[in-house]
């Protein structure tokens, strides 16, 4: 019997040890495989760095003032009897817009200048007796006083009339009306605002660095998302001589024409101010840089070493520069002439092997104007 059990647990030993080595020659064999197993080439696009000439330049984003803008109001009280304009419309300067009651002021404005009339009249006289030593030095100077004081009540009721007679203080373009016929205004309740628009100006603020690049004639070029495919020319008229102590920028203004009035004061646009200098960088596809916070990189596309055949992707770290469109200026760690990847960077790993094919290349522009899908 316990020959029997003693056979039977050997029995069971040898089977136990013939399992493992297969299991074990299956395992070995596996990892045998796997360490020969290479992955296929990835797919790639690729372009050719190369170096390009920039027309240097600075971007910002601006408001549009206008050179003349004001909200009209009433200097006196006083009823509205007449509305000269239509809203929306242009003006010209002296315009008559908004007439306010006078009746009172036309009635006396008679009677003052009949005694202006008078005054003068008896101030002509008194002058020929004063010379004739009729009257004494005192009895004219009442009189030149008594002239003026009747030339300064008709010029008091004239001015009055003036004020509620409104008019447009210069040429432009009306608002909306803000007054109603007959409505009682009271001083300085506003009535329309009026504004010129052509030229218009173009306030914006660049970085203290970069004062001392821009001066007054400098061209820019203004492009607003108002007006889209369409770029607006104009040149640096003015440069505020404080710095922003806050922000440490400085503030600039642009005039450009505006004849088809299609900017309005308020409007922000974008502006990109052209420097005279033209510097050659390394443009390479925006798409072709892998983005980390350790370090921007590219994949340069070189041939295998050791006489093996195919392509292998070798990870590059740059520095990149001005970015322009679909391009980005390299500022260092790339040569002219290298192959790169242009998309899907993003899935690939340094030592990869490649291969290109740029069926489905994208077409990079400077100036891309994609449509609005």
């Amino acid at each position: 019997m316990k020959k029997r059990i003693i056979l039977s647990i050997l029995f069971l030993v040898v089977v136990i040890a013939i399992l493992a080595g297969i299991k074990a020659m299956q395992i070995g064999a596996m990892i045998k495989q796997g360490k020969q197993f290479v992955p296929p080439p990835e797919t790639v696009t690729s372009t050719r760095v190369k170096t390009e000439t920039w027309a240097a330049g600075l971007s910002a984003v601006g408001s549009l003032t206008a050179v003349q803008g004001v909200t009209v109001a009433a200097e006196l009280a006083g009823k509205v009897v007449k509305i000269g304009f239509e809203p929306g419309t242009a003006v010209k300067k002296g315009d008559l817009l908004v007439q306010q009651d006078i009746s009172s002021e036309e009635a006396q404005l008679p009677g003052l200048t009949a005694q202006v009339k008078l005054a003068r009249t008896e101030l002509a006289r008194d002058g020929k007796m004063l010379a004739d030593r009729i009257i004494s030095q005192s009895d004219y100077d009442k009189a030149v006083a008594a002239c003026d004081q009747a030339v300064a009540q008709a010029n008091n009721i004239r001015t009055t009339i003036d004020k509620k007679t409104i008019r447009a203080p210069f040429s432009g373009r009306l608002g909306i009306r803000q007054v109603n016929l007959g409505q009682m205004l009271r001083e300085g309740d506003p009535i329309v605002t009026l504004q010129t628009l052509s030229p218009i100006f173009v306030d914006f603020t660049l970085p203290q660095q970069q004062m001392a690049q821009v001066h007054t004639g400098l061209p820019v070029r203004i492009t607003c998302d108002a007006l889209p495919g369409e770029t607006i020319d104009g040149r640096i008229t003015a440069i505020n001589p404080l710095v922003d102590s806050d922000t440490r920028t400085i503030k600039l203004q642009a005039t450009v024409v505006n004849r088809a009035e299609k900017l309005r004061p308020g409007m922000f646009v974008n502006v990109a101010v052209a420097l005279p200098t033209h510097p050659q960088v390394l443009a390479i596809p925006a798409t072709a840089v892998l983005y980390a916070p350790y370090g921007d990189s590219v994949f340069v596309i070189d041939a295998q070493k050791d006489g093996k055949k195919g392509m292998v992707l070798r990870q590059q770290f740059v520095r990149l520069g001005e970015k322009r469109g679909d391009f980005v200026a390299v500022a260092s760690g790339l040569k002219e002439g290298e192959s790169i990847v242009t998309t899907g960077v993003f899935k690939l790993r340094n030592g990869q092997a490649a291969i290109i094919d740029n069926k489905l290349a994208p077409a990079f522009q400077k100036s891309p104007a994609p449509e609005n899908n």
